[in-house]
């Protein structure tokens, strides 16, 4: 399984990014795919993250009405919109992949991509 993360660069508080996760190596359905986040200094946290076969979703508070996790099953490919940059998204941005169930905050996630930096300026 390779997981590739773009997307990520420098803006301005209250611009948007888009950023995208290729995924490849298996089929993903029955996966779900999350975004977790790690800014200097600070634990990873959990962004968001969507089940591929349903596209349900979750969030983390902090993004929630902000961002928007999607797949689009044709390109094997996991997206997240960040709306309203704050400063405090700033961080590495990385996707990843987990056959497990649970709370898609809490469980395990078995696969990694490596991350793409996010700069929001105030």
């Amino acid at each position: 399984v390779q997981l590739q993360a773009s997307g990520g660069g420098l803006v301005q508080a209250g611009d948007s990014l888009r950023l995208s996760c290729a995924a490849s190596g298996r089929t993903f359905s029955g996966y779900i795919m999350g975004w977790f986040r790690q800014a200097p200094g600070k634990e990873r946290e959990f962004v968001a993250a969507i089940w591929w076969t349903s596209g349900s979703t979750w969030y983390a508070d902090s993004v929630k009405g902000r961002f928007t996790i999607s797949r689009d099953n044709s390109k094997n490919t996991v997206y997240l919109q960040m709306n309203s940059l704050k400063a405090e998204d700033t961080a590495v941005y990385y996707c990843a992949a987990t056959s497990r169930n649970g709370v898609p905050s809490r469980i395990e996630y078995e696969h990694w991509g490596q991350g793409t930096q996010v700069t929001v300026s105030s």
